[in-house]
């Protein structure tokens, strides 16, 4: 049965499950990786780390349900104060979470969070793509005080069994490397700093308790000393090849990552959840146990559920992907002047524009 997150009448009937099931919960929230956007069909899907990751924990803890909170283009602020994506009853996707934990409180198994990329790019890059240095300091800092925020709330709201786990974000900047020596030396130069910034993410993750799962190894994101042969380019560096393999970057010139993508970033947070007991019945996820993620259940295309409504068991919350066109700030010239940035592009869109 699929439920709606804060619907009364149908929370009365997950209570009721809870006591004959023994069910335990899986809360993911974040941008649009946890919710699973994919460029090649501009909208959110199944594919997702979350959805992969929800369908491994969920063999080893039965009665295990996900509710999904993801929303495309959200930052730290708006997950916190809301705008971005409706949530029934709740005013931001973090109060979202908080009420949700409150009501199955002790029974909050895993949380896990990706958030923070878009701070930067929604606000510190212009159309051409050149990069405001004052805005991008100022925004730096303002991302680490809510990213603490949001952390902070969410492990205080859980329970002394719950395990939490944040990410670090991929380098998608090293599709620029096929662009030739400008797009070499962009992608050269955007390692350090986003390994700076990931640096400071996971600072802030292990300060509130939180495990991080380095979403950046796994993607061999520092390594270019390992040469690599990449189909239809040729020898590489490990971690450009990575980058064209496990998202689009190289093909689309979009940073989302592929479904093989989600698939390493599930087991990444997977290794970190093996590393002690989930509460309830059943064991650890086992990240190398192949798994196939749930889908939604509850009747409704993804076309037709227009606002975001989280679900649990999966159910995908659409964030208006049929209603606006989104703008990716990857494309020539702003790869390479976001690349010497290091920051993570994000999906943007334009306001008002019907589809």
């Amino acid at each position: 049965m699929t439920i709606a997150l804060g619907t009364p009448g149908l929370a009365a009937a997950d209570e009721a499950s809870d006591s004959s099931q023994d069910a335990t919960y899986y809360i993911s929230l974040g941008d649009s990786l946890p919710s699973g956007y994919q460029p090649d069909v501009d909208k959110d899907t199944d594919s997702a780390y979350t959805d992969q990751l929800y369908a491994q924990l969920k063999q080893r803890t039965p009665g295990l349900k996900h509710i999904r909170l993801g929303c495309t283009a959200e930052t730290t602020e708006s997950l916190i104060n809301g705008g971005k994506c409706d949530y029934p009853n709740a005013k931001s996707q973090l109060d979202a979470a908080l009420k949700a934990m409150a009501q199955h409180r002790g029974k909050v198994a895993y949380v896990t969070l990706t958030v923070g990329a878009n701070d930067i790019l929604l606000n510190c890059v212009s159309p051409v793509g050149a990069l405001d240095g004052a805005c991008l300091n100022s925004r730096s800092q303002s991302m680490a005080k809510n990213l603490a925020q949001i952390a902070g709330a969410l492990h205080q709201a859980g329970g002394k069994n719950t395990q939490f786990v944040g990410s670090t974000y991929h380098n998608p900047f090293l599709g620029a490397w096929a662009q030739g020596p400008a797009g070499q030396q962009a992608a050269k130069e955007s390692a350090p700093l986003l390994k700076a910034a990931n640096a400071g993410i996971t600072q802030v993750y292990k300060s509130t308790g939180f495990k991080v799962a380095d979403v950046a190894t796994a993607f061999s994101s520092d390594d270019f000393t390992t040469q690599v042969n990449l189909p239809g380019v040729g020898e590489v560096p490990a971690n450009v090849a990575k980058i064209c393999q496990l998202t689009w970057a190289c093909t689309k010139k979009d940073p989302h990552p592929n479904a093989e993508g989600h698939k390493v970033i599930a087991g990444v947070f997977a290794a970190q959840l093996a590393k002690s007991d989930a509460p309830g019945p059943g064991a650890s996820p086992t990240p190398s146990e192949p798994a196939t993620p749930e889908t939604d259940t509850d009747g409704d295309s993804d076309e037709a559920k227009g606002a975001n409504d989280p679900k649990t068991n999966g159910g995908l919350a659409a964030t208006g992907g049929s209603s606006s066109t989104p703008l990716i700030a990857g494309a020539g010239a702003a790869v390479l002047a976001l690349g010497a940035a290091a920051v993570y592009v994000a999906r943007r869109r334009r306001v008002g524009e019907e589809s």
